[in-house]
């Protein structure tokens, strides 16, 4: 296991590329870039980013969800396809900029019942899609998110039943927010998950960087070292949840101590 830290981190504190500058100085290893609107999906942009990223490892590429992850599950014919378009642009940058995986929200929950439980039918969306990735070498990843499509445990077990060469990213954040024990994801994604997203909380239930809290990571890492995770663990925070950008790579080496200390 190794620490890194997303773009996301950075969001409006710094646009992508100069994120990138940041992260690379600080001696981060690993990243995500968290691309945000459709210029950035683009092959110019993918290199004004390898400009950029000197000597960090891009493990993964996260998109807006809301642009076009929803239609990509069929409906209308034309929304589909367009959105498809989209994705296939954006994963030809992915490659182009290093990411071997591709952190995927789909589907949003905006509506009661908007997402249906035939595990079958997601599954067979989710192999198109996953197609359309590995035509350029980035595997798709499906993250527990408490708005979008895996929302509690069980599904992405009920999903795979359908489609065994899944993968997940599992982000503790946000199996706090689902209000579901983290290990219940865990055990839903054991022997898939591709890469973590880390974050803390205070005692007053606040965001914060890994190490400013009262989470207790040495315990987490090991449940992942026990079920085979052996990849990224991304810090993934909101911009106000921390202060000077020194914080990042203090946070990166207090997972890195406790990683060595694990054995992991």
């Amino acid at each position: 296991m190794y620490s890194g830290v997303s773009t996301a981190s950075l969001f409006l504190r710094e646009m992508n590329e100069d994120a990138l500058s940041v992260l690379d100085k600080l001696g981060v290893k690993s990243t995500e870039i968290f691309l945000t609107t459709l210029s950035e999906y683009t092959h110019e942009f993918a290199q004004v980013l390898n400009a950029h990223k000197g000597n960090l490892c891009v493990n993964s590429v996260h998109l807006l969800n809301t642009q076009f992850e929803p239609q990509l599950f069929g409906g209308h014919p034309r929304a589909k396809a367009d959105a498809f378009r989209i994705l296939e642009e954006a994963m030809g940058s992915a490659r182009e900029f290093g990411a071997k995986f591709y952190t995927f929200h789909g589907i949003t929950r905006l509506k009661k019942n908007s997402v249906s439980r035939d595990y079958a039918s997601l599954a067979e969306s989710l192999r198109e899609i996953d197609g359309t990735c590995m035509k350029n070498g980035v595997k798709l990843c499906l993250e527990n998110v408490h708005w979008a499509l895996y929302n509690e445990p069980g599904i992405f077990k009920g999903i795979r039943a359908f489609y065994p060469d899944l993968k997940g990213v599992f982000d503790v954040k946000q199996a706090r927010l689902s209000c579901y024990p983290y290990g219940m994801y865990l055990k839903d994604m054991e022997g898939c998950i591709a890469h973590v997203h880390f974050s803390d909380v205070d005692a007053d239930g606040r965001i914060c960087l890994p190490g400013k809290g009262i989470f207790d990571f040495e315990e987490c890492l090991k449940r992942l070292k026990d079920s085979g995770f052996d990849g990224a663990v991304l810090i993934e925070v909101y911009p106000r949840d921390y202060g000077e950008y020194a914080e990042l790579k203090r946070s990166c080496d207090f997972l890195d101590e406790i990683i060595y200390k694990i054995g992991a």
